[in-house]
């Protein structure tokens, strides 16, 4: 694979969609984050599941969706190109025929427990006794409208599987039930790593998905990472598979049709979709307990926690104080988790779930803060500047994720821009005590007024002489000139990380705009940092300027 390919993943109807939607050059700004290879961490993350969600066709033409499972252990990574599978698809599987043929496929890892999940695409083809998967294209996704849920296994004897042409009432019952549906899509035609298929989840209150008719179902489309896989692989090729789950029992609801999508859905049953996927079946394969899997709600594990105090930062960051609304105490979290929250905003149909980096000290468990970006066409963010105050009350779930400190000892280089900082601040608090290692805190913003929470980093800097700062301005002001609150005008680069000194051993972490971590990520490799030196995370997707758009 040529590098050319590697900085321009995207085919041309996903360009299309992106130009169509105003998202500006996707693949000048996000390159980096796709590769032709799983990153560790990746290979960790895909092994280590129960489940598999793959889309393909059959030999007819027809777009499928399946879930591939097996026995603890089923996946493995020989390299970071190739994952086994240990298993062997039902004979009344849409993708069985396939996959024993060997065919170009989209695979997607999701732990819904913890609301993670990534993709690749690639060709599967039978391999001892089981399959083989060659990667041809990696990515990761952000967490948003992911329901959790547990994952357990349970004896079960497979029913027949019944094939239409069209839904039946049961069948429509369960998907104006559903809060959760895979999506399969794909251009086999294209050129380069984009060729191939993809899988996607999609996930909204229940009843998210609208049964027009026997034959036509309506799909919203919320805010995502703007890359367009779905919509652009529609515009180029209208084939699409949909996996319903019945989480309780384990059956798999199958259905193969052909899209098109309505890109300002007036009148639509989701006022919250900025697009409508409107799909006409063709075929539709139900399995009654295909699969061993059962799934049971997180729900009970969220907890009330209640805004103690509201503290604006900068001009478009404020903090939120969060403390518990009953006895209970506050669960632990490492620097660099985010909590999942969840609000009812009100004429919005639903409750709206986000989750943001906790910014204060992991030490501290009187509350947790949050510390927020307000955008203007970001729903949760918006409602949390505006519809709250202090006392009011938000449902929240345990702090998660695995953006954190990688190691005991070794250097660390924190490299923020904009909000990224939030993560950051709490790695320095971790930090301030310790006498093992030294911490570079790095920073971006545009001037002092864009500058939130420096006061405090300039005092925990103080307090220890192994923590230092970088402050970038890229575009400073005069009263910043006179109080000297950064210390390089210009944005930071990889050329500055690496005159910081930090050694060999040093794990760089990095958050903010999608843009801004594809090129440094991509410089620094180039410079010859380990790519798992890099760590990094960034929020939802991004907007025609590089910055970040959801997780709002």
């Amino acid at each position: 694979m040529t590098t050319t390919e590697i900085l321009n993943p995207f085919h041309e109807g996903e360009r299309a969609a992106q130009e169509r939607a105003g998202v500006g050059d996707m693949a000048a700004l996000v390159g980096g984050f796709i590769r032709d290879h799983l990153p560790e961490q990746h290979r960790a993350f895909h092994t280590n599941l129960p489940f598999l969600v793959v889309s393909g066709a059959d030999a007819s033409g027809q777009t499928w969706v399946t879930l591939v499972e097996g026995p603890d252990g089923f996946a493995t990574s020989p390299d970071p190109r190739h994952i086994n599978m240990d298993t062997v698809l039902s004979a009344d599987d849409p993708l069985a025929a396939a996959f024993d043929a060997g065919t170009d496929i989209g695979v997607l890892g999701i732990q819904l427990a913890t609301r993670r999940r990534n993709r690749f695409s690639g060709h599967v083809r039978p391999s001892g006794n089981g399959y083989a998967i060659d990667i041809r294209q990696t990515f990761g996704n952000c967490p948003q409208y992911i329901h959790e849920r547990a994952v357990t296994r349970e004896e079960t004897i497979p029913g027949p599987a019944a094939r239409s042409d069209a839904l039946n009432e049961n069948q429509i019952a369960r998907i104006h039930t559903a809060d959760t549906l895979f999506i399969g899509s794909g251009h086999p035609m294209a050129e380069g790593a984009a060729r191939g298929y993809d899988a996607s989840h999609r996930g909204g209150a229940p009843g998210f998905v609208h049964a027009a008719s026997p034959t036509r179902l309506l799909i919203p489309d919320y805010a995502g990472n703007n890359f367009f896989n779905t919509i652009g692989n529609i515009v180029a090729d209208p084939h699409v598979g949909l996996l319903f789950i019945d989480f309780e029992t384990g059956g798999l609801l199958h259905i193969s049709g052909r899209a098109t999508i309505d890109w300002s859905p007036r009148g639509a049953h989701d006022p919250d979709a900025w697009r409508m996927i409107e799909v006409e079946i063709d075929a539709v394969i139900d399995r009654p307990g295909a699969v061993p899997l059962r799934w049971v709600k997180l729900d009970h594990l969220s907890r009330r926690l209640k805004i103690a105090k509201k503290v604006r930062e900068s001009d478009d960051i404020t903090s939120f104080y969060l403390i518990p609304a009953d006895d209970r105490p506050l669960d632990p979290f490492e620097a660099g988790q985010h909590l999942p929250i969840e609000v009812q905003i009100p004429g919005q149909r639903g409750t709206s779930k986000r989750s943001y980096s906790l910014s204060g000290p992991p030490q501290e468990r009187r509350f947790y803060r949050l510390s927020v970006k307000r955008e203007d066409k970001g729903l949760v963010s918006r409602f949390l500047h505006d519809g709250t105050r202090e006392g009011s009350i938000i449902e929240a779930q345990k702090p998660a994720g695995d953006f954190v400190v990688p190691c005991s000892n070794c250097p660390l280089v924190l490299v923020s821009a904009g909000v990224g900082l939030t993560p950051m601040l709490s790695a320095l608090w971790a930090n301030v005590s310790q006498e093992e290692r030294d911490v570079w805190y790095v920073h971006g913003a545009r001037n002092g007024t864009a500058h939130a929470l420096r006061a405090e980093v300039k005092g925990l800097i103080e307090a220890s002489p192994r923590l230092r700062k970088q402050v970038f301005y890229s575009q400073p002001g005069a009263d910043d000139r006179q109080c000297l609150d950064y210390d390089v005008k210009g944005r930071i680069t990889a050329e500055s990380l690496l005159a910081l000194g930090a050694g060999p051993d040093a794990r760089y972490m990095l958050c903010g705009p999608a843009a801004f971590l594809s090129g440094l990520q991509r410089d620094l490799e180039a410079a010859g940092v380990p790519p798992a030196n890099i760590h990094f995370e960034t929020f939802g997707p991004v907007g025609q300027n590089g910055q970040e758009a959801v997780n709002q």
